[in-house]
């Protein structure tokens, strides 16, 4: 009987023209997301409205947040919340009854809010607290002229959500307002439309009218001064810093001219860079119309400034086009990484763009050298449920997803991939992107077309890198090479030879020092180079790793060391000579400085470092 009913109620929906549950689920605007609790095709978020007050002296923001809300006749939205103190919540005006759901130590808690059918609006009063991970609160002592406090956010991957209740995932995107209330002889700056010019009532109003994904959701706060360096870009940065900034990023319009003229229209109207305190976690982050970039790449030479190409970027791949899910994160990256190469080729020259490229190699042979036991970590494709998302970002979602497209670039011509590109972006603007759906798209519009095999699945979705891999090649870093030979087979070193080089020719010489290079040599080239005492941090940062792998001592370097990683709180550096460390079982020497340098860090920082090296809270 049961399966007669079966029958005749599949008959009756296939008669009244209803689909079948796995046709529903196919017809699904939003995919299964591991790392959120919201269940954006019951009721989704699609406008914010922020109205908060930046409390530096108890180290909170409180406030509320009003979401204008499309409901598919749920009764029930549920947003993520972590470390937040939820007051009281709202449905249409009248207050509601909410819940927090249990802790998860990395998703946080589902804040489950009853509405009605009919519900157009949520309002969500809330406050932070000191467990916070997005936020970090910086003493007048830990910024550039030490004179006022400074706030800044980070919210990739999932740490929106401890800053303000939210459906915290990449394939959700939203508008938004903001009223913003701070110490009047600060600034506040957001990833929208912003000020130019201190409002000396502390109180800022920010508009951002294209959909971007929470993660892009950016605030920061300190005693900060705007300089443009065209109509549509400029620097904010401290007042000691602003013009060191100014000439260091004065390529900016340039760099937005030639990103236009490969992949088509900047849609963000304004590009602008905010340079933050040194404890900043990551060299760049591209909030759009605001990327939050690290004054490490302040050398004084624009020698670093690809970074800014690579922020720019995002604004195609990344914040236009969005991988939907982190395990699609590679979307996001390894488009960005070859864009960015591109616009420095562009500016700078082929011999530039292949250094690049080469250091990205040869940082995606560590990482596949790192992971040759858990080899599933190279695949671009991931699978991280249960996981923190930030495991996936690291050099294969960049460099072997950069790889991929060099290789695809190489394959079908580059005429052909840039028409690829540029419709790939124009078609699929503000929206979100899954690894399939890409693969899909690629196999339709570039390789059908053109009649064109290619090992797609082989690249995306199984371990390593593919044989048929683009091979990147550099005279300049041949020519680096040969001198290091010439200057270790001969005992001596003759600077003529190293008088112009580019940073990235330096970095390419001290990181291939030969396994079996004795002391004196290392000696030799820090008198000759006085790398030690390096201005230019990339540089240092790779010495100071050579120094700890070499057992190096000279010219007070152990010092210089400690000093590197008690104020920079850039997480590849420090990440990258903690390593160090922890190879030359020198793990209790590296926790002595840590447990000094770990108070300035950020929690993407500090999460990582307590990782690696076992630090207990």
């Amino acid at each position: 009987m049961r399966k007669l009913f079966i029958i005749l109620s599949c008959t009756i929906l296939f008669l009244t023209g209803c689909t079948t549950p796995k046709q529903e689920k196919s017809a699904l605007k939003y995919v299964d997301e591991p790392h959120s609790y919201a269940q954006p095709n019951e009721a989704v978020i699609t406008h914010l409205d922020l109205d908060i007050v930046v409390d530096f002296d108890r180290e909170i923001i409180n406030g509320k947040a009003t979401y204008k809300i499309e409901n598919n006749n749920s009764l029930q939205i549920i947003l993520d919340s972590k470390f937040l103190k939820i007051e009281k919540v709202y449905a249409d005006g009248n207050e509601t009854e909410f819940l927090l759901g249990d802790f998860d130590e990395q998703l946080g808690q589902p804040l489950k809010i009853n509405i009605g059918k009919e519900t157009k609006n949520i309002t969500v009063y809330y406050s932070t607290t000191d467990k916070t991970e997005a936020l970090q609160w910086l003493s007048p002592q830990q910024t550039a002229d030490k004179t006022h406090p400074f706030l800044f956010t980070q919210g990739e991957a999932i740490l929106t959500r401890t800053w303000i209740p939210i459906q915290d995932s990449p394939q959700i995107k939203l508008t938004y307002n903001a009223t913003v209330k701070v110490p009047s002889e600060l600034m506040a700056v957001m990833s929208a439309e912003n000020p130019k010019k201190k409002n000396y009532n502390g109180e800022y109003h920010f508009k951002m009218q294209q959909p971007i994904s929470p993660y892009l959701i950016a605030l920061a706060v300190g005693d900060i001064e705007y300089k443009a360096i065209s109509n549509r870009t400029g620097i904010y940065a401290e007042k000691s810093m602003v013009d060191k900034v100014h000439y260091e990023f004065s390529d900016m319009e340039k760099m937005v001219s030639s990103a236009e003229k490969l992949y088509g229209k900047y849609v963000w109207e304004q590009f602008d860079v905010i340079v933050l305190p040194p404890s900043f976690p990551f060299g760049g982050m591209e909030n759009p119309r605001l990327t939050f970039a690290t004054p490490t790449v302040i050398a004084g030479d624009k020698s670093l400034t690809s970074l800014v190409a690579h922020e720019l970027a995002h604004s195609w791949s990344g914040n236009l086009v969005t991988n939907a899910t982190w395990d699609d994160f590679w979307l996001n990256e390894g488009f960005t990484v070859y864009f960015g190469i591109r616009i420095m080729e562009a500016l700078y020259g082929k011999d530039r763009a292949d250094m690049l490229a080469l250091i990205d190699r040869q940082d995606l042979d560590e990482e596949l050298e790192r992971f040759k036991d858990t080899p599933d970590e190279t695949k671009l494709k991931l699978n991280l449920k249960g996981r923190n998302p930030d495991d996936g970002m690291n050099s294969i979602a960049y460099n072997k997803g950069y790889l991929f497209l060099r290789t695809l670039e190489e394959t079908v011509g580059r005429e052909k991939f840039d028409e690829f590109l540029k419709k790939y972006f124009q078609k699929h603007a503000f929206s979100t992107m899954t690894t399939e759906k890409f693969v899909a798209y690629l196999s339709e519009n570039l390789l059908e077309k053109n009649q064109i095999t290619f090992n797609t699945d082989e690249w995306i979705y199984t371990a390593g890198v593919p044989g048929n891999q683009a091979i990147i090649k550099s005279d300049k870093f041949d020519n680096v090479e040969k001198e290091l030979k010439q200057f270790i087979e001969s005992n001596a070193v003759t600077t003529d030879v190293t008088r112009n080089w580019t940073t990235q020719e330096w970095v390419h010489f001290v990181r291939n020092f030969p396994s079996d290079m004795e002391q004196k040599h290392l000696a030799m080239f820090d008198k000759a180079f006085d790398l030690t005492n390096s201005t230019n941090s990339y540089i240092a940062m790779v010495w100071y790793e050579q120094a700890v792998n070499y057992d190096y001592h000279g010219n007070n370097v152990d010092a210089k060391i400690e000093n590197f990683l008690i104020n920079v709180g850039r997480r590849w550096y420090v990440s990258t000579i903690y390593k160090a460390y922890k190879r030359s079982d020198k793990v209790k020497e590296a926790l002595i400085i840590y447990n000094k340098a770990r108070p300035n860090y950020h929690s993407v920082t500090a999460n990582t470092i307590d990782d690696l090296l076992g630090f207990q809270k």
